[in-house]
């Protein structure tokens, strides 16, 4: 039985989580998330809508997939930072350790009310093995991503989004509209824009704001030719910014 599902809604590809009981993560586990991920893509997927169908999005690793090995870290994430479409991770109930770390490499977090996010490897005497330090730096700075490992503390989806972890915080009635509806807007936005976006963020991020503007003049290049270009400026002159419908180049 498939660990990770994928399933198309219009221009969404919807990645659920299905590992009972509580979708720890193995070696198995990461490449089917990984491979899921790369066939949206493959299949023409515009956005990417991350979720659980359990009672929890995930509490973290398995404890023998660290016996043997684990899992390569760096390529998972190489992996996951290639991904050209934009990703949300819709999270409820227990996000932990390594469960926070696939929310974490995503490009937005939507959270129920219900969930339990930390990075908790601390307690059984490790640093987080999936990213979670430097993108937690990257998201709250130094002395946040410093508290949130180090601590090893469950935080409420709240105070997360005042620290600027999370983007929203949602009933756990409406997560799974309000990030669907999220998923969607991506969809429909300008594809070549929204992937030159993914990658000068990044491009700040890990070689800082000069790399990113010297990239600046080849990220744009494409998009000027693009038809979603043009259709937004035919639709700004007929009937004001902000109406165009893209299609994707």
């Amino acid at each position: 039985m498939n660990m990770i599902t994928l399933e198309a809604l219009g221009s969404v590809g919807v990645v659920t989580l299905s590992n009972p009981p509580h979708n720890l993560i193995g070696r198995d586990f990461i490449e089917e998330f990984c491979c899921a991920q790369e066939r949206a893509v493959a299949d023409g997927m515009r956005a990417i809508l991350i979720r659980s169908d359990l009672r929890h999005f995930c509490a973290g690793a398995d404890v023998s997939a660290l016996d043997s090995g684990g899992v390569d870290a760096s390529v998972t994430l190489d992996r996951l930072e290639s991904i050209p479409i934009p990703t949300v991770a819709a999270v409820h109930g227990a996000v932990l350790g390594g469960g926070f770390e696939l929310a974490l490499a995503c490009d937005f977090i939507v959270a129920a009310q219900s969930a339990q996010i930390g990075s908790v490897e601390v307690a059984i005497g490790l640093a987080p093995l999936l990213g979670a330090v430097q993108r937690l730096t990257e998201r709250a700075g130094p002395a946040r991503a410093r508290e949130i490992a180090m601590l090893g503390r469950r935080y409420s989806p709240d105070v997360l989004e005042r620290w600027g972890v999370i983007n929203l915080v949602t009933s756990d009635d409406e997560l799974n509209s309000a990030s669907l509806s999220l998923a969607q807007q991506l969809a429909s936005g300008p594809t070549l824009a929204l992937s030159a976006i993914k990658r000068i963020a990044r491009l700040a991020s890990t070689d800082g704001v000069r790399a990113a503007d010297l990239a600046l003049t080849d990220e744009l290049a494409p998009m000027w030719a693009s038809k979603d270009v043009k259709r937004g400026m035919k639709a700004m002159h007929e009937t004001g910014p902000g109406t165009a419908v893209f299609e994707g180049d």
